[in-house]
């Protein structure tokens, strides 16, 4: 818990990092060989191999499972009872018969775990094409392929984050909307609005995309921005 600003802030970083590559190597030239008329030169170029990108990818890739990583680990500890100074375990107030939100859990797990592997970097990797014409290439596009899924299970382990901390909220305080900072309030709000206090188990699937759809579109983000801006 007291590291989350060093681990959000180092993928902070390597996300804006990233983001300078892209910008950088979409406006480049990546034809071959290179024309240049008003100088009369051809030049033989490599820029289509992609390397910037696969790297950079690879990179991120790791950036964004562990924002995954720490955050599964915050909704472990609050699903928790001997860690989650005094919730009732699994977040629900009738145990036994009900499993309230144990198997959200077992979900981020899992998409932790597929992170993971999915972390391992491509651009290490190589396989000789064109007659060893290309005898080294990047595997950009496995990078992205990879990346762009990784990004979409860390955005569900992130509205797991979201209902379970709002659940917690609900059990924690009498009054949610009075005691919860402008920021969070706000937040609680948004969640609220599609997913309801759980107080018997019902299917959790569609208010996790739903959450996780806010998140995907800057909504969340959009809103509470908003609201801060206007203070």
């Amino acid at each position: 818990m007291r590291c989350a600003p060093q681990v959000h802030g180092a993928s902070r970083d390597a996300i804006d990092h990233v983001k300078d590559i892209i910008q950088r190597e979409i406006n480049s030239v990546t034809d071959n060989p290179l024309l240049f008329p008003d100088k009369d030169k051809v030049i033989s170029g490599g820029n289509f191999h992609g390397q910037p990108l696969a790297l950079g990818l690879d990179y991120l890739g790791m950036a964004v499972s562990e924002l995954g990583n720490i955050a599964e680990r915050r909704i472990a500890r609050l699903l928790d009872s001997s860690l989650n100074n005094g919730l009732n375990m699994f977040l629900t107030k009738h145990g036994g018969l009900n499993s309230g939100y144990m198997i959200t859990q077992y979900t981020a797990a899992s998409l932790v775990a597929e992170n993971k592997i999915l972390s391992n970097p491509a651009c290490v990797d190589s396989i000789p094409t064109s007659a060893n014409q290309e005898d080294h290439v990047s595997f950009g596009s496995i990078s992205a392929r990879k990346v762009r899924q990784i990004v979409e299970n860390t955005e569900q382990i992130l509205s797991i984050e979201l209902i379970t901390a709002c659940q917690g909220v609900d059990l924690r305080s009498c009054n949610p909307l009075k005691d919860l900072g402008i920021g969070n309030r706000i937040v609680y709000q948004t969640v609220r609005e599609l997913v309801p206090t759980l107080h018997e188990d019902r299917i959790l699937y569609l208010e996790i995309k739903e959450v996780k759809d806010l998140i995907h579109t800057g909504q969340l983000v959009k809103r509470v921005k908003q609201k801060l801006t206007l203070l």
